[in-house]
């Protein structure tokens, strides 16, 4: 049976590239007009009336024209944009055009003096681009368009494809009314509607497939791509009202986003997570060993926060789930809130602005403070409470510290051998351990017996930490002068959840709904760090910074293929691979091996040139988690 030729109808505006080139055009030529915005409006206006077929392209076409007061200057100008603006899916498939250029048609109700410059960047010659044309007067104004070319028309592109009277199975691709009304001709084998740019209900209910890229449509036509997998087919949900910062990088890698503003149970998460490559949290949600269970394409998992004790680590490494978190994000915001409540609880300011609220009047020096020459203690000196003992010091308070790993003092900071030690000397009490399960009720009846009567006890680390039924003992007794809560053993799923808790009411607390690190500063800087790890490790298989991975930081993949291999941390899996590769002839360009105590991680880049039998024994090789290619 003879194989029939494949021909490709692209639009231009809003699909090669990602804007409309008339409503930039007039962006252009109307700089220095005062009702700028105003017109530009009303051009896109009637770009949309046009695009969704609602007035007829010639007038669609007439109307913004007119509006344009545009010269071949501006199109010059226009031109540079555009070439800028082309778009991604269609720039990194270049080799596409180049090994099809007889076979692809450009067929636009744009203007060819736009759309030639443009594509021939994809090596496209003048006979296979059909457009309108301008009409410029003496001066080079455009003072209209060939109102006798065929594309001028309504139905022009039907008329100029059953003029080219293509011998084969014809796609059509773009993001238009015009587009779409080709497949209803019977002249077209199939419509794809693509939406990179610009997504019409109108047009992606009437198509064969929609396009969320240039990839997916070579991926399922199955023609070659520049990239292993299209992006759009890689889901990501992201629970916890997660920054949009990270929505909008995940947006423009052309990733397929999920997103949710609560955190889900464990039932929710398991019929959500299914199909589900990448998971994005906060400290909410809990990732147990039964979630990981159903998370059969899970690959990675981006805890938009400090801590990871809400994620089962251990079976994320057991089944090859890298996961990332931001350690050092929200530091800042976390020590500037500790200065604030220390300031607020030793003057008892929080107090005497309630009964302000109340009408009294109470002006007393009684029981306010200072915090220069307080003793402040504090209980971890990580990464927030190096940071708080700096700001501390700098305020004149004399910095004791307690961490069960051995941590160099900042400043004048001394060290405390034993916790018991720091409880007894300190004024300020602030507790900054990590999510370990050894720090359960470190802090409880005992240890606030040990403290000096009418201390100041702060905890924005972990709920478990402190036993809050004891702290509330304390408060009433007044061994506590004041007090500091910003994480508890249970906490609301969503903000429509009552807040319970023994502390409530009572005087001088500070109360806070897990917000130390919840500033527009540090969510903005958690969004964007985490969501690049996590980009990284999709695109160039990095695990620099990972929680649970051997840290592997990669440089960018150039003219290979690079097979990443996750395995269990047992001799001769090394072997075996590169046993495989020399078998079948595979030349290895550069080779990245790092292991922990569960598992090794090993990235290979090969050149392009081998059979792909050779992956599926890569595959079988005993002890593999997971095994992925990227180029």
């Amino acid at each position: 049976m003879q194989v029939k030729d494949k021909f490709f109808i692209i639009d231009f505006d809003s699909t090669i590239t990602q804007v409309e080139a008339l409503d930039e055009l007039a962006a252009i030529s109307l700089k220095d007009n005062p009702k700028k915005a105003e017109i530009l409006k009303e051009i896109k206006k009637i770009t949309d009336l046009g695009m969704e077929g609602k007035i007829p392209i010639k007038e669609s076409i007439y109307r913004r024209v007119k509006m344009l007061n545009a010269n071949k200057s501006h199109i010059e100008q226009l031109i540079k944009t555009l070439q800028k603006k082309i778009t991604p899916s269609f720039l990194r498939n270049r080799h596409f055009f180049q090994s099809n250029l007889s076979r692809i048609f450009i067929i636009s109700n744009g203007f060819t003096e736009i759309i030639l410059p443009v594509v021939k960047k994809f090596g496209l010659s003048e006979k296979n681009v059909f457009a309108n044309d301008f009409i410029f007067d003496e001066r080079g104004n455009i003072t209209g368009f060939d109102e006798s070319n065929t594309l001028a028309n309504e139905n022009g592109k039907t008329e100029m494809l059953k003029s080219l009277n293509l011998d084969g199975d014809i796609y059509v691709i773009g993001d238009g009314y015009t587009d779409y009304k080709l497949s209803e001709t019977g002249l077209v084998t199939k419509f794809f509607a693509f939406t990179e740019n610009v997504e019409r209900e109108i047009v992606t209910e009437k198509a064969d497939h929609v396009i969320p890229s240039f990839d997916e449509f070579l991926y399922i036509s199955k023609l070659p791509m520049s990239i292993s997998y299209p992006k759009n087919r890689i889901k990501i949900l992201l629970l916890e009202n997660i920054h949009p910062d990270a929505i909008a990088l995940f947006k423009k890698e052309g990733f397929s986003i999920e997103t949710a503003a609560k955190s889900l149970d464990e039932n929710e998460l398991i019929e959500k997570i299914k199909n589900v490559s990448i998971l994005g949290i906060r400290s909410k949600t809990e990732i147990t060993k039964k979630v990981l269970e159903n998370a059969h394409r899970l690959m990675a998992i981006g805890a938009f926060c400090i801590g990871t004790n809400q994620i089962d680590m251990n079976e994320c490494t057991k089944k090859g789930i890298v996961a990332f978190n931001a350690p050092y994000s929200n530091t800042r915001s976390v020590v500037e809130l500790v200065v604030g409540e220390i300031i607020m609880l030793i003057r008892n300011i929080f107090d005497k602005s309630g009964k302000m609220h109340d009408g009294i009047w109470d002006k007393s020096a009684k029981n306010s403070l200072e915090i220069r020459g307080k003793n402040i203690g504090i209980i971890g000196y990580g990464n927030i409470g190096a940071q708080l003992s700096v700001l501390a010091e700098s305020l004149g308070m004399n910095v004791c510290y307690y961490d069960i790993v051995e941590k160099l003092a900042l400043g004048n900071a001394k060290k405390c051998r034993t916790l018991q030690e720091l409880l007894k000397k300190s004024d300020i009490v602030t507790v900054h351990v990590d999510g370990n399960p050894r720090n359960r009720d470190l802090i409880g009846h005992k240890e606030f017996r040990m403290m000096k009567d009418g201390v100041i006890f702060i905890n924005l680390s972990r709920g478990f930490v402190v036993d809050i039924k004891s702290l509330a003992s304390s408060i009433k007794s007044g061994k506590v002068k004041g007090a500091a809560i910003d994480v508890f053993p249970y906490e609301p799923k969503s903000n429509s959840e009552e807040f319970t808790s023994e502390l409530r009411g009572l005087p001088n607390v500070i109360l806070t709904p897990h917000i130390g690190g919840s500033t527009e500063e540090a969510q903005q800087n958690i969004g964007n760090f985490v969501a690049q790890k996590l980009i990284d490790f999709i695109n160039t298989g990095s695990s620099y910074s990972s929680v649970n991975f051997p840290n592997i930081q990669l440089p960018q993949l150039q003219n290979a293929h690079r097979l990443m291999h996750i395995h269990e941390n047992v001799p001769g899996v090394l072997s075996s691979i590169n046993g495989i590769l020399a078998k079948n002839s595979i030349n290895i360009v550069g080779q990245h091996l790092k292991t922990n105590e569960r598992i090794g991680y090993l990235i290979t880049d090969v050149s392009k040139q081998y059979d792909n039998k050779v992956i599926e024994e890569l595959k079988k090789v005993p002890n593999t988690i997971k095994f992925r290619v990227l180029y």
